[in-house]
């Protein structure tokens, strides 16, 4: 299995914005990215840390739904 990259909160963020995710607000050093998809409303919150921890970052991918070699070395 590949190893995943290291992401701050800024560039998961960019990530997330490149596949169709916008910021819906930020409070403290959270921000709230969201995504509409057919039937609902996908809703991932990110913590603008300088480097997101291995079940943090997991958290994310699974929220998101995205393909997890988005993530990938």
């Amino acid at each position: 299995m590949p190893r995943r990259k290291r992401f701050s909160g800024e560039s998961m963020c960019r990530l997330l914005e490149e596949n169709g995710f916008f910021a819906v607000r930020q409070r403290g050093s959270h921000r709230v990215m969201q995504k509409s998809i057919p039937g609902g409303t996908v809703t991932v919150p990110v913590p603008m840390h300088a480097d997101l921890k291995a079940g943090t970052l997991a958290s994310i991918i699974r929220q998101s739904r995205l393909d997890r070699t988005l993530f990938e070395e």
